[in-house]
C-alpha cells in the first residue's frame, strides 16, 4: 500500500463550487463506492513537474502518484492507463532506452501503456543576432486524441465512475462536455478530476476546464517518486 498524505488539498473547481461535483442535467446520487481510472499524459504531467519542482526528468511512479491522490479522495483505484511519445533509438538512445525500461515496468505493475514514436520536423528559430538556426524537433502526435478516446470509450461501457486525468490540456475540455452528455443519457453520476503539480514557481495553475481540481503539492509528490533511475544502462 502506498503512503496516503493527507494533507492533500481539497479538489478545486473550474466553474461553480459545487455542481461540478457530477456531470448531468439533474443531480444525481452518487455511488457509494467511487470506481476510478487514471489517465496520465507522461509528457504533460513531466514538464509540470519541472516546472513547478525543478526535477529534471520524469521521475513519477504513475501507479503510486494515482493511488495516493485516489486515495486522499476516498476513491477507488481500479486502473491506471498512461501515454507517452517516446524518440527513435536511432536519434536519441538515452531517452529510447529510458522510456522503454521505464513503461516495462509500468506494465509490470498492471498500467495500461500507450506509446507512439515521436515524429520529427525541422523547425527554424532566430537568433538574438538576427541569424536563423534549423534544428530537428521531436513532437507528440496523437496523445492527447488518444487519451480522449479512452476517456468517452469507458465513460460508455461504464467503466469508471470517476475519471483522473494527470494533465492540463485544455483540449480534454471538450472531453468533458461529452461525459456530461453521457453522464445524462445513462442516468448515472460521473466525475472528472484534473490533477496536476502546483508550486509558487508554476506558471500555469489552472486545471483542465470544467472539471474538478486537484493541486498536487511537492510534499505528495515526493511520497510518489519513483527512485530508480532509468538513464543508467544497468537499470533493471
Amino acid at each position: 500500500m502506498y503512503p496516503v498524505n493527507r494533507n492533500l488539498p481539497p479538489a478545486r473547481h473550474a466553474t461553480r463550487p459545487r455542481v461540478g461535483l457530477f456531470f448531468g442535467e439533474k443531480r444525481l446520487i452518487p455511488p457509494s463506492v467511487k470506481r476510478v481510472i487514471a489517465f496520465v499524459d507522461g509528457q504533460n504531467l513531466y514538464h509540470s513537474v519541472r516546472e513547478a519542482f525543478g526535477y529534471t526528468y520524469p521521475n513519477y511512479d504513475v501507479l503510486a502518484l494515482s493511488t495516493t491522490v485516489s486515495q486522499a479522495e476516498g476513491w477507488d483505484l481500479i486502473k491506471t492507463h498512461f501515454y507517452t511519445g517516446i524518440p527513435d533509438s536511432s536519434d536519441n538512445p538515452t531517452w529510447n532506452r529510458f522510456w522503454v525500461s521505464k513503461l516495462a515496468v509500468m506494465g509490470r505493475q498492471g498500467v495500461q501503456v500507450y506509446s507512439r514514436p515521436l515524429r520529427y520536423r525541422n523547425k527554424v528559430v532566430k537568433l538574438p543576432d538576427g541569424t536563423e538556426h534549423t534544428y530537428l524537433s521531436g513532437e507528440e502526435k496523437g496523445i492527447d486524441v488518444r487519451i480522449a478516446i479512452d476517456l468517452i470509450r469507458l465513460a460508455h461501457s461504464r467503466a469508471y465512475d470517476v475519471a483522473l486525468v494527470f494533465s492540463q490540456d485544455q483540449d480534454l475540455s471538450e472531453v468533458a462536455d461529452e461525459i456530461r452528455v453521457i453522464a445524462t443519457e445513462q442516468n448515472r453520476w460521473i466525475k472528472m478530476a484534473c490533477a496536476f503539480p502546483v508550486s509558487p514557481t508554476s506558471r500555469n495553475k489552472r486545471g483542465i476546464n470544467r472539471t474538478d481540481w486537484i493541486r498536487i503539492d511537492k510534499g505528495t509528490y515526493d511520497t510518489c517518486i519513483d527512485r530508480r533511475d532509468y538513464r543508467k544502462i544497468d537499470t533493471p
